[in-house]
């Protein structure tokens, strides 16, 4: 199977061109570092291509900012693989989207909402944050040697897990919504940056903050942890920070 990766360098993208490739299929990459624009379509060309996977991603959290970016990004691939006869289309997606379509994840609503109207058979995976996350948080609002981390409840994964249940979905073929995936137990966003920070012997204070309005109010109240039929894997976060 030959696999294209739309944001094939980030943090789970890279991941599932490794795994692809160790499972013999033919794995390419999607990003700016290949001079392919996922905004523009420049240099995009998916001729050969048996499936796309998409898991590109923008730092941008307000809402506004975060549809235009998805929509843009969806709409290019699915017309290239159109014209490509491109047999999959796989999104990744995250858990609470329907429940908490606010913020960035009102993007991955737009996103959702395309692939599925869209005329290439398709898959949508939705998965829990990644156990990196909890270092990413840490330098999203940093005041000298204070971290601003947000009170947000989680149940995270490995994003190497994730990867591995992307290309397990490839190999399967087009299913429309997939069972959803989680990490093994539910933590608070803050405790997993305080253990990272340890972990990596780097001293600041965490402190933990409620955000205002529905997305604040979302990812307190437990809207972005699975549901009960969710498939839930390991590692913990705590394994996983001794084997990195």
């Amino acid at each position: 199977m030959r696999v294209a990766v739309a944001g094939g360098t980030g943090t789970v993208g890279r991941l599932i061109v490794a795994e692809a490739r160790r499972r013999g299929h033919e794995a390419l990459s999607l990003s700016r570092a290949e001079g392919v624009d996922l905004l523009t379509g420049a240099r995009l060309d998916l001729r050969g291509a048996d499936a796309v996977v998409d898991v590109s991603s923008v730092s941008a959290t307000a809402a506004d900012a975060a549809i235009r970016f998805f929509r843009t990004v969806t709409r290019t691939l699915l017309d290239a693989e159109a014209v490509a006869d491109v047999k999959h289309h796989l999104a990744l997606s995250v858990v609470g989207v329907p429940e908490a379509p606010f913020g960035y994840y009102a993007g991955k609503a737009a996103q959702e909402r395309i692939v599925r109207g869209g005329p290439v058979p398709w898959t949508i995976l939705r998965a829990t944050q990644f156990h990196e996350f909890a270092g990413q948080v840490l330098d999203a609002a940093r005041i000298g040697g204070v971290s601003l981390v947000p009170k947000m409840r989680s149940q995270p994964l490995a994003a190497s897990v994730v990867a591995e249940r992307i290309v397990d979905l490839l190999e399967t073929g087009p299913q429309g919504i997939a069972r959803e995936i989680a990490g093994p137990r539910e933590e608070r966003m803050a405790n997993l940056s305080r253990r990272w920070a340890t972990h990596h012997g780097e001293r600041r204070r965490i402190v933990e903050v409620p955000l205002p309005g529905a997305w604040g109010a979302a990812i307190r109240d437990g809207r972005i942890l699975p549901g009960a039929d969710a498939d839930l894997l390991g590692p913990t976060f705590d394994d996983w920070l001794r084997a990195s």
